[in-house]
């Protein structure tokens, strides 16, 4: 596999690897590994929400917001 990136950022990769005694092979699959690990978990909450939505695991705007006022409403009281 072969990327590509601009000066920019392999001039960092390369300053990073030195600081870190670290190969920028090694730092550029972290990066990767942590970008894919983020996105995919975003993905992943996406899907589970509409599998929700689907199966009618949902709650409306209104009933949501009677239930935050109602527990604001009982936190003031304590």
């Amino acid at each position: 596999m072969t990327v590509r990136m601009r000066e920019t950022t392999k001039a960092k990769l390369e300053t990073l690897a030195d600081h870190t005694q670290r190969s920028k092979s090694f730092l550029a699959n972290d990066a990767i590994e942590r970008y894919l690990d983020h996105e995919l978990a975003i993905v992943n909450g996406i899907e589970g929400g509409l599998d929700d939505m689907r199966a009618g695991r949902v709650t409306s705007h209104d009933d949501a917001m009677q239930q935050i006022r109602a527990t604001i409403g009982r936190a003031q009281q304590d």
